[in-house]
């Protein structure tokens, strides 16, 4: 168990950062200390014990490092939501491409034959989808709207965000307002927000059902910024829109380079980052190295984010996804689009009894997987049966694609080919990364 202490100052250097952005001081037992660079010798105090490491509070700078900066945010350092504002852009993306490469080392045993430049947009206001948390704070007398404070549960008392959409974050303070004036201002714990092409969507977690006047203000607030309001009593299926609006477009964001357009609903998936989104997408298609006759299965597909732009260059794609209300989209994603030869199915992949399906008997040239943060280890012998000439992998956790990748190579007989990061969080240490793997069928036509 972790205990708290107060200790004396010591000097240290900084040798690498966590998986969360802290530095690493070695010196016997490891020490987290926020804040602090790699090649920085600083002053710092531990602030708390743990069995295997301690965390520390950074006191001093005493040796910069030379990719320092000023934070652009005067909220860094309080609000949780960013790690590294005080690194420099290019030295955060060079601090993932060393995450990935080490945990292919360590854990996959196994060096891809060539890395991929990384992908990357703009550093600062690119999140097009968040969840702000929300407290009234009875003692200040108004509602805080924002991330979570970066040691404590406390909601960041800020007033804009440098990292979200500028059409979201300019709605931060006018919100902390409206949701004051609420009756029910301590029932309302959560916003999750979105940021389409064509509008903004804030869905209110409510506790308790709204009075007359709570909806009359929260009505004078969506026609004065011009959002869309939605209200969620219970699960998702519990969302609704505020103000119906007749003949109302539903939210979409578009891929110009594919000429696709997807609707989607409020809180639907869709990646944070609109330009990396975009450049991955290219990059996917690219690396697949598609043709007329090729057939793509599109794993864990979502609304079709891939599937949709694999149909414009294959011969058919089928897309494989959980939600049943996801399926329901891409379908109709599809149908806007007169893409014919996308097909999508609803199956947990998790259960063994999907890998049977009906579309998971069929004989595919190419596969996409882009799993949820556990990875996709049971479903790999799966994959391998079918017997891609090219698999491509799309990871949001280093760890658990290294794990895969491991199996892939070791025990299906698989040649990772290509590995890169892209940077869908700037500000973080959040890696995703994408690897290009070559099947045993692809080495057997040309052998």
């Amino acid at each position: 168990m972790p205990g708290a202490c107060v200790d004396d100052a010591e000097t240290g250097v900084v040798v690498a950062l966590t998986h969360e952005g802290d530095g690493i001081v070695r010196d016997g037992k490891a020490v987290f200390v926020a804040g602090a660079l790699p090649g920085e010798v600083i002053r710092f105090r531990r602030r708390a014990r743990h069995r295997q490491y301690d965390e520390g509070v950074l006191l001093e700078v005493l040796q910069s490092a030379a990719a320092r900066i000023t934070p652009a945010c005067s909220y860094f350092g309080i609000c949780g939501g960013c790690a590294l504002q005080h690194l420099a852009p290019q030295a955060q993306l060079a601090a993932k491409q060393t995450e990935l490469r080490d945990n292919l080392e360590r854990l996959a045993r196994v060096t891809p034959r060539a890395w991929l430049p990384a992908l990357a947009g703009p550093a600062w206001g690119y999140r097009r989808r968040a969840r702000l948390s929300v407290r009234f704070v009875a003692k200040k007398g108004r509602v805080l709207v924002g991330f979570r404070e970066r040691f404590k549960p406390y909601v960041s008392a800020i007033a804009t965000c440098e990292v979200l959409a500028p059409a979201a974050a300019a709605l931060i303070e006018p919100l902390c307002g409206a949701l004051t004036q609420l009756s029910i201002r301590d029932r309302v714990p959560q916003i999750e927000v979105s940021v389409a092409d064509n509008a903004v969507a804030l869905v209110l977690r409510v506790l308790a059902e709204p009075c007359g006047a709570d909806l009359e203000a929260l009505r004078m607030f969506e026609t004065r910024h011009g959002v869309r309001l939605y209200l969620q009593a219970g699960g998702l299926d519990s969302v609704r829109r505020l103000s119906e609006v007749p003949s109302e477009e539903p939210l979409r964001y578009a891929l110009p380079a594919f000429a696709l357009e997807l609707e989607f609903g409020p809180t639907d998936f869709i990646q944070v980052n609109r330009q990396v989104n975009e450049a991955l997408v290219a990059r996917a298609i690219e690396l697949l190295d598609l043709d007329a006759s090729s057939r793509v299965l599109d794993l864990y597909c979502g609304i079709g984010n891939f599937t949709l732009a694999l149909a414009r260059r294959a011969r058919s794609a089928v897309g494989v996804e959980a939600d049943a209300r996801l399926v329901a989209t891409a379908r109709h994603n599809a149908e806007r689009h007169a893409l014919g030869n996308a097909q999508f199915h609803c199956l947990d992949l998790t259960q063994p009894a999907a890998h049977q399906a009906a579309c998971m008997q069929e004989a595919y040239s190419h596969v996409l997987i882009d799993p949820p943060r556990a990875g996709a280890r049971a479903m790999l012998p799966t994959v391998a049966r079918l017997g891609p000439q090219r698999l491509l992998y799309i990871s949001c956790h280093p760890g658990s694609l290294a794990r895969d990748i491991g199996m892939l190579v070791h025990d299906h007989g698989f040649k990772l080919l290509a590995a890169g990061v892209l940077d869908m969080f700037p500000q973080t240490m959040h890696v995703e990364s994408i690897a290009l793997l070559e099947g045993p069928a692809a080495r057997s036509r040309t052998e």
